[in-house]
């Protein structure tokens, strides 16, 4: 005998329909309605009718197997067999991320064929994956955050099991999976969250869809429903932690914010399940609250985003100044975020004409995460450059080469570590064709505002547009990719390596630089990273504290160390070290 139960509290009547049936069900405590019926097993499909209308998808359904406006499909957790017994995952201090997009990242486009790739994050050195959101959405391919059944994994990618056998690889191979989920806001297509009940409120609004009801009227249940979706991904599908989108748009007034809520209820799952959990927040706010102890008035996540880190390298490397870098562009910017953990942090930005963000010199490094690139800096753009179409493959290095070595847990995208020559555009499959149409000239409209041709911003409903963002694995071995490569992976091992690279204090970090002559020293105990963004080769002066240090790895092979200084040429960087002390 199965219970199936579903919070409908507006309803007058509410029925299960499965194998053929109609189950009236019964109101119960707190709006809940339940029937126990022996026809809903392992892989049956049902649907619900609330007031005759329907049928609808269950809003906590586990498996959408004909996608977001067909039936679900009961699931039994319990029927998969996990081999990860005793998996404790690395800590997110020592955390290298690899962020992937499912679809893309192989030709199959599938939670198995992940599964074949994984040898070459190992030896790349990644010690986390982070997968893009795979919630079922609309249609077969997409970015994932229109996602409406949030605890069903999408059915073109394998769905609950093919998931789990992504999930229990990972571990067999020492990587440690993150998962992006978005609590912000739902997709309109194929969202019946609101034929059952008050999941969005109109008292708020986000840039991508109706807000979540969080704080209002019978909003103790969504509440809920946000926190056992996160428990569901942690514990279910044996993830090791959540990147939480765009947290600024989720907008709480209660006492307990979600976030803090949130924050809880993984902390207690870690007791239960006796492995440490992660829990990552995106923001632009540059608000170190997330990440500061409830004790001291924060919410208790473990890491943030530091979009500053990004703006402030992408500008200085790329010379690009509009939008949000019109804020960045000089190397005061990026030392500023390097010894202080924002470079808005309460000063006026430019871009907002207004004061931005909060002190937080205190936060240790390994609270943030940086990256050079990530899925929204690159298909954001109007054809999905990515930093190797944009730079030399000298700074291309040099960018590497900071975020590997900076005091902040590293990000990848996927492909970067080779510096793919593919894009990643934006790419849609919405089967409405009115919001798809609409989808189109708005994304066309965006972007010629900032004087792009609209007829050369690619559509994001064609297949095409998906296809030309699949990573070519044949590029690895190609010159001049293999060099990316290995400037990757021997970056990667220097950071685990490297005692001094795992200092995370950033009154512990010094930076030296001279903006006119473009380079920079990141100067931490026992390492020095050089960095000469010029177009010329020029010798700097290292400080006293740096005299007994040798040349350890180097960009390009004619730098030279000797008594006159440390000679680059132009866009290199070199890592000068002591004596090797190995992390503990």
């Amino acid at each position: 005998m199965t219970r199936v139960t579903v919070w409908a509290p507006q309803a007058e009547r509410v029925a299960l329909e499965c194998a053929g049936e109609r189950f009236p069900m019964a109101r119960r405590e707190g709006d809940w309605w339940a029937v126990d019926t022996p026809a809903l097993t392992h892989g049956v499909d049902y649907a619900f009718r609330v007031d005759d209308r329907g049928p609808f998808p269950d809003p906590r359904s586990p498996w959408q197997p004909q996608g977001v406006h067909g039936p679900s499909r009961w699931l039994e957790h319990s029927r998969f067999h996990w081999n990860d017994a005793g998996w404790r995952a690395p800590p997110l201090a020592s955390a290298v991320i690899m962020e992937i997009h499912v679809g893309t990242f192989t030709p199959a486009g599938t939670f198995d064929a992940v599964i074949d790739r994984l040898d070459h994050l190992a030896r790349l050195g990644i010690t986390h994956i982070e997968l893009m959101p795979v919630a079922e959405f609309p249609g077969d391919r997409g970015w994932g955050y229109d996602g409406t059944s949030l605890f069903a994994p999408h059915h073109a990618l394998g769905g609950p099991d093919g998931l789990k056998r992504l999930v229990d690889a990972c571990h067999r191979r020492g990587l440690a999976v993150l998962l992006d989920v978005v609590y912000n806001h739902l997709g309109p297509d194929g969202n019946y969250l609101g034929q059952f009940g008050p999941y969005f409120t109109d008292t708020y609004s986000t840039p991508w869809g109706d807000a979540v009801n969080l704080d209002g009227p019978d909003s103790d249940e969504v509440r809920r429903f946000v926190l056992d979706n996160a428990r569901m991904w942690l514990r279910d599908y044996h993830f090791d932690g959540l990147r939480l989108d765009a947290v600024h748009a989720i907008v709480d007034t209660s006492a307990t914010h979600l976030l803090e809520a949130l924050a809880d209820e993984v902390r207690h799952l870690e007791t239960q399940t006796g492995r440490p959990l992660a829990l990552i927040a995106e923001s632009d706010a540059n608000d170190p609250r997330l990440i500061r102890p409830v004790e001291v008035g924060g919410y208790s996540l473990d890491a943030q985003w530091n979009e500053d880190f990004h703006h402030a390298l992408h500008a200085l490397l790329t010379g690009e100044s509009q939008g949000y870098f019109a804020d960045f562009g000089r190397l005061e910017h990026l030392a500023r975020v390097l010894t202080r953990g924002f470079a808005l942090d309460g000063c006026y930005s430019r871009y907002r004409r207004r004061a931005h963000g909060r002190p937080a010199s205190d936060v240790p490094g390994r609270r943030f995460v940086g990256c050079l690139q990530n899925h929204d800096q690159i298909g954001n753009r109007a054809t999905g450059e990515r930093s190797s179409h944009l730079l030399s493959h000298g700074l291309l290095k040099v960018g590497a080469a900071l975020v590997l070595t900076s005091p902040f847990i590293p990000l990848l995208f996927q492909g970067e570590e080779w510096a793919a020559s593919t894009p990643f555009l934006y790419f849609t499959d919405h089967r409405d064709a009115d919001l798809a149409a609409a989808v189109c000239q708005g994304r066309r409209e965006e972007f010629a505002g900032f004087g792009h041709d609209p007829a050369r911003i690619p559509d994001p409903q064609a297949t095409e547009t998906f296809e030309r963002s699949r990573l070519d694995w044949d590029e690895p071995l190609q010159a001049p990719h293999a060099d990316i490569l290995e400037w990757h992976r021997t970056l990667i091992r220097l950071r685990h390596s490297r005692a001094a690279l795992a200092e995370d204090r950033l009154d512990r970090l010094r930076v030296e630089f001279d903006e006119s002559r473009r380079w920079l020293l990141l100067l931490r105990p026992d390492l020095v990273v050089a960095c000469n963004l010029a177009a010329r080769p020029q010798t700097l002066t290292l400080p006293p504290e740096a005299s007994h240090l040798s040349l350890h790895l180097r960009s390009e092979p004619d730098i030279r160390l000797d008594h006159t200084g440390l000679r680059l040429p132009a866009e290199a960087v070199a890592v000068l070290a002591g004596p090797d002390t190995p992390q503990d």
